[in-house]
């Protein structure tokens, strides 16, 4: 098989852990000092994806202990603007148009894909706006 007809449905799939979304302004050390905050309170960082533009930084971290993840960043002075279950697939392929296969599922499941990113043990981690739909297609 080839195409999206290759992942086999909802093998691989959980959620099990939820993505929080931290804005922060855009300067040196700023990664460091909110993963230090985490690792303060026992909080595992198990994906994170980070982009900045104007000045500004957007942080998206996978963490399975969400409510002490928010306490500790909003205690440090950071804004936790979403919190969300994130749909988290395991057994990844690492190989050309895996991610093609996969967001086509979802797009035909009319699901939008708001974020994206790898985890560690190549996981791959979708924010999407209706999670059992997604489940679903994939």
């Amino acid at each position: 098989m080839t195409g999206a007809d290759s992942i086999a449905p909802t093998t691989g799939v959980m959620t099990m852990a939820t993505d929080l979304r931290v804005e922060a302004d855009n300067r040196p050390g700023q990664l460091a000092t909110i993963s230090e905050e985490l690792g303060k309170v026992g909080v595992n960082i198990e994906g994170f994806c980070a982009v900045a533009t104007d000045g500004r930084g957007v942080l998206h971290l996978l963490v399975e202990d969400a409510g002490t993840a928010r306490e500790a960043l909003e205690g440090a002075g950071y804004a936790v603007s979403t919190e969300r279950d994130a749909l988290v697939l395991t057994d990844v392929e690492d190989r050309p148009g895996y991610l093609g296969d996969v967001a086509s599922r979802l797009g035909t499941a009319n699901v939008n894909i708001e974020v994206a990113y790898l985890a560690s043990n190549t996981r791959l981690v979708f924010g999407v706006d209706d999670l059992e739909a997604a489940r679903s297609a994939l």
